[in-house]
């Protein structure tokens, strides 16, 4: 018969390895969640600060430039509902959009019958199925947009742009360019969801303003607007922006012009 060992006389338990991870780092280790990270004290605010805590950009998306305030303006191109833009103005502008766009990781596709005025923005996106292409007027291909690989179809066919084969989808967006008003206007303005409007006539400012509803306050300053800036407008906003290009784009397009 054996007599259990008293614990002055028990052998000494072995000393942790100070080199092998405990177990609950172990497990953490084990199941893939990896090792933690530095811990810092918490960040507060007092209650009273609260309306100072502000966020520059209110969405994601293509920053399209400044609003009078000097706040960073966002246009969303990437989408999972379909949606429609106008833009009545330059091709500076559509192209700076373009960049932009295709920088935020969109794949660009451009239908014009001007190839050669896109031809150095192909060049500097780089083309193919990952960055920028140009089609002929009525050409463009199924594109597959998807959440992982979202498209933008600028639509750049002069004043009475066709009906398009491609139109806008789920994470694809399609912008049209009118260089100024047509008979086909009216419509494209009444299906877009946003419409943005650089220097007009006071005759076209006139006729936008009726068919968007927007006030005489609003739209009579439309024929003096500097070149760069746009009106951008939704069912319930007015945003006067000014596209203020970098450095890299004033090198591939110039400085901001309504003329092309």
């Amino acid at each position: 018969m054996t007599t259990p060992t008293s614990p002055a006389n028990s052998p000494a338990a072995p000393a942790p390895d100070q080199g092998a991870p405990s177990r609950g780092l172990a497990e953490r280790l084990r199941t893939g969640f990896g090792l933690l990270g530095p811990r810092h004290p918490r960040h507060t605010l007092p209650v009273d600060q609260l309306d100072a805590l502000s966020l520059p950009i209110g969405d994601d998306g293509v920053v399209v430039g400044v609003t009078a305030e000097g706040q960073p303006a966002v246009l969303g191109v990437n989408r999972p509902t379909p949606y429609d833009v106008l833009l009545i103005g330059g091709l500076w502008t559509a192209q700076v959009l373009a960049l932009r766009a295709a920088a935020t990781g969109a794949r660009v596709a451009v239908e014009t019958g001007r190839a050669q005025h896109w031809a150095q923005v192909v060049q500097a996106v780089g083309g193919g199925q990952s960055g920028m292409t140009v089609h002929d007027v009525g050409r463009v291909p199924p594109l597959g947009a998807s959440a992982g690989s979202p498209v933008l179809v600028i639509r750049d066919c002069g004043m009475r742009p066709p009906r398009g084969r491609v139109v806008s989808a789920p994470w694809q967006s399609v912008l049209t360019l009118l260089p100024y008003l047509s008979p086909v206007a009216p419509r494209l303005m009444r299906q877009a969801r946003l419409i943005g409007v650089q220097r007009v006539s006071p005759d076209e400012a006139a006729e936008i303003g009726r068919v968007i509803g927007l006030p005489r306050a609003e739209y009579e300053p439309l024929p003096t607007l500097a070149d760069g800036v746009t009106l951008w407008c939704t069912d319930g906003d007015r945003q006067y922006v000014m596209t203020q290009p970098t450095d890299a784009e004033i090198g591939l397009l110039g400085v901001a012009r309504r003329m092309d």
